[in-house]
């Protein structure tokens, strides 16, 4: 229990101290004009106030990555603590604050136009088709998991009303659920944001954190339950396979949501446009990461907490379960919290990855109508966007869910990887400590190049050709931009 306090202390304080540090490096100036303002169109620039913004923000970002992740996360042992602490202050919480500061500094642009800007036009061309693929897989995967959660959390009295068996009603059920959250997504997509998201999301945020709070509550009655960091077998590997899964890179794949997400960046523009005051954004951007850090942190403490502290007890688990991350918080909620709070416990997993889902087929919509340059202020212009979105969804929604997944997963980070790219060379052009950026670029540059090496759904290669390739990329991205960092100063100077 010392390690998860620490860790949770260290959130917290790294929020205060180096939130304000990032904060003093970007220059966020209250005095400027921010584009729900400048850009007001009563559709998607709307200044809203600040506590919904944030919650819109933390629901957006918080689907079931830091929930799902961090179940099967902490099966890397307590390695899992640190990456999701320093994950979330140095890399995403920098990652989510800096791209959607760049977004309100550029009219409330979308991430692929932030990134091309600084990259360049094959990138922004690029990262087009790449987020707009993400924002689609996203909306597939956040209606077919929420469907199997609402399905297996209704099924039995459902039966009992129905007469009939439970296997039963959740074959018929699981289609109905899933027309029920596409129409809310397709809703979500095209109404004004202060009509239904705005309105929504605080009872989908009070669900999400009466779950981490129970959760969290329930930690310390099985306070002894918990492993140590340094106690015992320590920061060491606890899958059954090490080999096979090792912590890098696998594990920064799999903990994904919960400290680090390309994700996120894509979600940050939607509150960019919002947002009333530049030197709200720590709030907002930073404050929500470190939020969803949390309840990752929680997460992964109550999962192993809740198998008396036995790694091999959560393998045999999942090996019975059918890795079946959604039933283990089925079982875990109402055994801590009983009947009702289980419940309330549930409907707040379900609503995070809901409040996901809806805001990624809106964020694909507002990528799309950028590039194409169609104006969103009439329901005719935004149907004609959003339509073909749609359909890809529901197609891709055919496809094996697990498949879908493990994609996502390399997707996101590598997405990431762009974005802090972006703003390293952002940082550096301005005359600002591009460090804060460039460090997590590199070593999320490694992740990412590693992962697709040697992951059995890429090319399967050995580890160690995998860490010598990851090396590498890391090694020419990192010379190219101290060319281009150099160049600037050899202008600056010039100039001066």
């Amino acid at each position: 229990m010392i390690t998860f306090l620490i860790a949770l202390a260290v959130l917290i304080c790294g929020y205060i101290v180096y939130g304000s540090f990032v904060e003093r490096v970007f220059g966020a100036n209250a005095e400027r004009s921010t584009p729900a303002y400048t850009h007001a169109d009563g559709v998607d620039f709307v200044p809203l106030p600040t506590w919904r913004v944030f919650l819109i923000q933390f629901l957006n970002i918080a689907g079931l990555g830091p929930i799902f992740g961090a179940i099967m996360g902490i099966m890397y042992g307590p390695a899992a603590y640190l990456w999701i602490v320093l994950g979330t202050l140095f890399g995403g919480a920098v990652h989510d604050y800096l791209s959607g500061m760049l977004s309100i500094r550029s009219g409330g642009a979308s991430l692929p136009e932030l990134v091309g800007e600084q990259l360049g036009r094959p990138i922004k061309q690029t990262m087009r088709g790449f987020a707009l693929v993400l924002m689609i897989l996203v909306g597939a995967v956040f209606v077919v998991n929420p469907a199997n959660l609402i399905n297996m959390l209704t099924a039995d009295g459902l039966s009992r009303l129905m007469s009939t068996s439970t296997e039963a009603v959740r074959d018929n059920m699981l289609i109905v659920w899933i027309l029920i959250i596409l129409t809310y997504y397709v809703l979500a997509t095209l109404l004004p944001v202060d009509k239904l998201i705005g309105r929504i999301y605080p009872f989908m945020g009070f669900a999400l954190l009466f779950m981490a709070v129970g959760i969290m509550v329930g930690l310390f009655f099985h306070a002894g339950d918990l492993p140590e960091m340094f106690a015992g077998a320590g920061l060491s590997n606890r899958q059954p396979n090490p080999s096979t899964h090792p912590i890098f890179p696998m594990m920064f794949v799999s903990i994904a949501c919960g400290a680090i997400s390309g994700f996120h960046a894509t979600q940050s523009p939607l509150m960019a446009r919002c947002i009333k005051n530049e030197r709200l954004g720590r709030r907002v951007f930073y404050g929500a990461m470190v939020a969803e850090g949390a309840v990752a942190l929680i997460w992964a403490a109550a999962t192993i907490a809740y198998m008396g502290g036995s790694y091999e007890n959560l393998t045999a688990y999942f090996a019975t379960k059918g890795n079946s991350s959604a039933t283990f918080v089925n079982e875990l909620s109402r055994s801590w919290l009983g009947t009702f709070g289980g419940i309330l416990a549930i409907v707040g997993v379900v609503a995070a990855p809901i409040t996901s889902g809806d805001t990624a087929l809106r964020s694909a919509r507002l990528i799309a109508a950028d590039f194409l340059h169609i104006e969103q202020n009439s329901i005719r212009r935004r149907l004609m966007v959003s339509i073909p979105i749609f359909a890809l969804s529901a197609v891709i929604m055919m496809l094996d869910y697990n498949v879908l997944w493990r994609y996502f997963g390399w997707c996101n980070q590598t997405l990431s990887v762009f974005t802090l790219w972006a703003i390293t060379v952002y940082l550096a052009r301005h005359g600002k400590l591009y460090a804060i950026a460039l460090l997590p670029a590199l070593f999320m540059t490694m992740v990412c190049c590693t992962y697709i090496c040697v992951a059995p759904e890429g090319f399967g290669l050995p580890s160690g050709v995998g860490y010598a390739v990851g090396a590498t990329i890391s090694a020419i991205c990192l010379g190219l931009f101290v060319k281009f960092a150099a160049s600037i100063k050899t202008k600056s100077n010039v100039s001066a």
